[in-house]
């Protein structure tokens, strides 16, 4: 590493390192505050790695680890010269007056060895970047797997009292209280499903399950129309099946209540044109974000994402459908594809603390019956994965009706209860609606 940096010292702390050992031979209680968070490969001195690994066996063994139990320890594993000696560990014994500050001499070591981690990356980055056989997209996704796995290995677990949990229980429900909306999330427009939900909530991954032509993408554009038109909440939505024309087009007949079939056609009277005129203006200032990629990779699927939400302030993403995204291995089994997918997906609607409502498609078992959670194509991660999975359900009917009975099932909550919600379909607007009680 110090020829590759021009003869520069990489980032350390000996003396920090120093102080993290004495501080624990002077109190062996106060390995407990660093154990969980300071691994032995953070060490730069090779003798100070030796050390504390040592010190971390004799903890894992409940043996005391003061002085003579640690040389004890190294001389077993015949690592004890290497180690410094007898002599540089007494050493160790007497820099520091207390271990109270063993954390702050923790973090130190850290941050020093986060940063030659830092430089390592860059370094390969550098390297790789040169050899122009990789592909340009692949060094991008290499690059952002390495400093998420690094800034992930540098989380802490924390300890949240039940009075801070309390506390922060309380001003949850203030806020509830004083809020104008009864819902917590975002509202799907679907009354009956937003009782049961409370809307779509931010983290949350939201599965919306059908068989092909029942229904799943005018699903998921009324329930948007209701968000972005009504809500005035700006959306995404990744359309990788259809070109974003058909879902204007889709759109402008549901909001319109003008058949498709004479929008394609042309053939419309003067009150059709007012009425999609109409349509436009109220969508024309609308809040949503259509990409319309086919078969787009989860790569890029997940840099537009970020990109949406910190450009476009976008809460809630809609991704129509699953099965077309492409992994990185695209020849790989489907069940290990879709695993990628759905666990991509789940963490990225944690990280960007929205919630992410992806359709899938079912079985084809579940043709003219109620699917279920085995029934979800692909791979059994996806009903893992998901915090809320509903499906959606409706006769194929032979005849043309001005409205049919369909239902939404929502089949898995991780925090709330499940159940069946009646909805209406208008099969000339594709489009979804309340079902009014009669």
């Amino acid at each position: 590493m110090d020829n590759l940096l021009d003869g520069k010292v990489p980032p350390n702390n000996l003396e920090a390192e120093n102080a993290v050992l004495s501080s624990i031979l002077l109190k062996w209680e106060s390995m407990a505050e660093v154990v969980s968070i300071l691994k032995a490969d953070r060490f730069y001195d090779s003798r100070n790695k030796l050390i504390y690994q040592a010190l971390v066996n004799l903890y894992s063994k409940n043996v005391q680890g003061d002085s003579l139990s640690l040389i004890n320890e190294l001389g077993v594993e015949g690592k004890l010269e290497e180690a410094g000696g007898a002599a540089y560990i007494a050493e160790l014994t007497d820099l520091v007056p207390s271990a109270a500050n063993i954390l702050h001499y923790a973090k130190i070591v850290i941050d020093r060895a986060t940063r030659r981690e830092l430089i390592d990356i860059s370094l390969d980055l550098k390297s790789s970047a040169y050899n122009i056989s990789k592909d340009a997209d692949a060094l991008l996704d290499n690059a952002e797997s390495k400093i998420f796995n690094l800034a992930e290995r540098n989380e802490t677990t924390v300890v949240h009292s039940a009075r801070e949990i309390m506390v922060k229980e309380f001003e949850l429900i203030q806020k509830r209280i004083d809020s104008k909306t009864r819902f917590t999330g975002i509202p799907s427009g679907f009354a009956e499903l937003d009782t049961y939900t409370s809307g779509f909530q931010k983290s949350e991954l939201i599965i919306i399950g059908a068989r092909p032509s029942i229904g799943k993408t005018a699903l998921a554009l009324s329930m948007m129309q209701h968000i972005a038109l009504e809500q005035k909440i700006s959306c995404g939505f990744f359309s990788l099946e259809m070109p974003y024309e058909s879902i204007g087009m889709r759109i402008l007949s549901q909001e319109a209540r003008v058949p498709m079939q004479k929008i394609r056609s042309g053939l419309l009277r003067v009150d059709d044109i007012t009425k999609i005129q109409n349509a436009a203006g109220r969508w024309y200032k609308c809040p949503l974000y259509i990409v319309d990629t086919p078969n787009m990779r989860l790569l890029d699927l997940k840099a537009m994402a970020r990109r949406m939400v910190k450009n476009q302030k976008v809460e809630i993403i809609f991704i129509d459908y699953i099965g077309l995204i492409t992994t990185e291995n695209p020849s790989g089994p489907v069940y290990e594809q879709v695993s990628e997918i759905s666990k991509s997906l789940k963490a990225l609607a944690r990280e960007l603390e929205i919630p992410i409502v992806a359709l899938c498609q079912v079985a084809r078992a579940a043709e003219g019956e109620p699917p279920n959670l085995a029934q979800l194509r692909g791979s059994g991660s996806v009903e893992q994965d998901a915090d809320v999975v509903m499906f959606l359900h409706r006769e194929r009917l032979k005849e043309q009706t001005p409205d049919q009975d369909a239902t939404i099932i929502l089949a898995k909550q991780r925090n709330g209860a499940t159940g069946d919600i009646k909805i209406k379909f208008i099969p000339a607007y594709s489009r979804f609606e309340n079902k009014m009680e009669e």
